[in-house]
């Protein structure tokens, strides 16, 4: 992590943080965890398996954290940065019934479905789904 320009709303300095780099940490947790449930060191596909059923839920957690002005992480846009802060400061409950949600893994298309089945106007609900743009927020993870 490295220290970063003042964050919004703050006196207190930024921290630039690495989704790849803390992502190492989080894999490492579940292979050790894992690895002592089993009795041995279940290795690189242990690592994997927690690429395949967790990344893309962390990454957008990540994600949601940086819109919201929270953690800077430096491979997301620097312009998305406090997003969330500068918009939307009308329509807070609503804004954060949707990251709920998509912190929680939804898509655009669960979001939308959501909002007609409690009987939620659409047209604030596809302003903020436009805004956030989540299809074009996706990283790959790789391997060393």
């Amino acid at each position: 992590m490295t220290a970063c320009a003042l964050s919004p709303n703050s006196v207190a300095p930024l921290v630039k943080r690495s989704v790849y780099r803390e992502v190492v940490e989080e894999e490492n947790r579940h292979k050790w965890i894992e690895s002592e449930k089993a009795g041995y060191d279940l290795g690189e596909k242990c690592v994997r398996q927690w690429v395949a059923d967790h990344w893309n839920g962390y990454l957008r957690a990540k994600w949601v954290e940086h819109l919201q002005g929270k953690h800077f992480w430096v491979e997301l846009d620097r312009g998305d940065f406090g997003l969330l802060q500068r918009r939307f400061s009308d329509q807070r409950e609503l804004l954060d019934q949707i990251l709920s949600q998509l912190a929680g893994g939804k898509e655009n298309l669960d979001v939308i479905a959501w909002a007609i089945a409690h009987g939620t106007p659409l047209e604030p609900v596809f302003e903020i789904l436009e805004a956030l743009d989540i299809n074009s927020r996706r990283l790959s993870r790789w391997f060393d």
